[in-house]
């Protein structure tokens, strides 16, 4: 239990930094048009730490007007803190923020029993607001006490669209010069990545080394109380090294010195639970097939050559190929459509095939630079026989500046340089 005048302390400094926040002017997301203040559902937004939760729920609500009570669990004053708690918390911001109809709770998750108190405040039918930076924690408990009453909302690092946003970079104009600038502002955003803070920050690996520690310690090692800690961090930071990277956990385990290959499976799967990497399966009509082969994602190419001691950082190959698979999960995942990756018997393979309803819709190829004759047509041959085995004809062939239609055995392909795709 944590004494009252601490959380009233709390709380107060916390409204100070709102207040502060007030007359800044904050960059909009395109996920704030998901956010349904009115809904008698608590509104979820799930994603990494860092990568603007809170600044997207700030501004839905300061755009509204709406008259709202702010309270942020990640501060360790408030490591105590228990579920017999909350009313107390909730006391005190009736007190600093007068009436209220929306409550914002950041990063609840670290509060044991948190959705008893969120069920009892709908119930009374206020507007709940909350962020956390665990899918499975948020998810579990989401589904097994507010079924029905939770609309959830994923957040990913800004895209090259925000962050163009930020920078004041124009994305619409046709002129030389300001496709020439967009250029420019994707090889910064190929290298630099989309996580907002890092747009003003002078030592970037420092950043991103912190953050990436603390996701380790705070939000997985703690948690699940890691017994091999050492061997964790070492598969952590391997798998940001070699990503994009298929999973297989007997080599994993050899390489990491793990006798088990249960124990690194568990470790992958905190790893996605805590968004630091992101998973995509084999695309296949057997359901059996799709559960084997993952392939594994960072969620931001910072976190591939922004670490310390990293050294993936300068295959822009890869860069690219994450890029494209992050901002194909932001648009797709909204409108219930997945996304797979393909590769044939023959080996041949294509970089995402894009499904509703397990009928693919799209089919995407990554490739950085396609001018060797050997290297454009194996990219080609990959899209080929996807479309051929899934019947689907919309293909895309994603490359650093390359900008041409073709026609291959009477299929258009759509050659698109990223950095114009990315802002379509």
């Amino acid at each position: 239990m944590v004494d009252k005048r601490i959380i009233e302390q709390v709380l107060a400094e916390q409204y100070e930094e709102l207040v502060a926040l007030h007359n800044v002017e904050l960059c909009s997301r395109k996920e704030e048009e998901q956010v349904d203040l009115d809904s008698n559902m608590a509104q979820v937004i799930i994603g990494v730490r860092r990568s603007g939760k809170s600044t997207l729920c700030f501004n839905v609500l300061k755009s509204l007007n709406e008259k709202f009570a702010y309270v942020n669990f990640d501060d360790e004053r408030f490591s105590e803190l228990q579920t017999s708690d909350l009313n107390t918390v909730l006391e005190a911001l009736y007190k600093i923020y007068g009436d209220f109809n929306h409550l914002f709770l950041d990063e609840i998750q670290n509060i044991d029993g948190w959705h008893l108190f969120v069920n009892r405040l709908l119930r009374q039918r206020m507007h709940i607001i909350v962020t956390g930076s665990n899918a499975k924690l948020l998810s579990g408990e989401l589904a097994t006490h507010l079924t029905g009453r939770n609309d959830q909302i994923e957040l990913f690092p800004f895209s090259f669209a925000e962050w163009c946003q930020c920078k004041k970079v124009d994305t619409s104009s046709p002129t030389t010069k300001a496709e020439a600038l967009r250029r420019a502002a994707f090889d910064d955003y190929l290298k630099q990545g989309g996580f907002p803070e890092l747009i003003h920050k002078k030592n970037k690996t420092r950043y991103i080394g912190n953050l990436v520690n603390n996701i380790l310690k705070r939000d997985i090692e703690q948690r699940h109380k890691i017994k091999y800690v050492e061997a964790f961090e070492q598969l952590t930071h391997h798998l940001m090294n070699i990503s994009p990277a298929i999973v297989v956990e007997s080599e994993l385990a050899a390489t990491i010195g793990l006798k088990s290959n249960h124990t690194i499976s568990n470790y992958i799967a905190f790893l996605k639970e805590a968004y630091l990497l992101l998973g995509v399966k084999r695309f296949s009509t057997k359901s059996r097939q799709r559960l084997r082969a993952e392939k594994v994602y960072p969620i931001d190419v910072a976190l591939m050559d922004g670490r310390p001691d990293a050294f993936a950082g300068e295959n822009v190959g890869w860069r690219l190929e994450t890029i494209v698979f992050i901002e194909l999960l932001r648009r797709n995942r909204p409108i219930d459509r997945d996304v797979y990756y393909y590769k044939s018997a023959g080996g041949y393979e294509a970089d995402f095939v894009v499904c509703r309803n397990n009928v693919a819709e799209e089919i995407y190829q990554v490739s950085y630079d396609i001018s060797k004759e050997k290297t454009r047509k194996r990219e080609i041959r990959g899209l080929l026989a996807a479309s051929k085995e899934t019947n689907c004809n919309n293909l895309f062939l994603i490359t650093d500046f390359h900008r041409e239609n073709i026609t291959v055995e009477d299929k258009l392909i759509k050659i698109i340089p990223a950095y114009e795709w990315l802002i379509s």
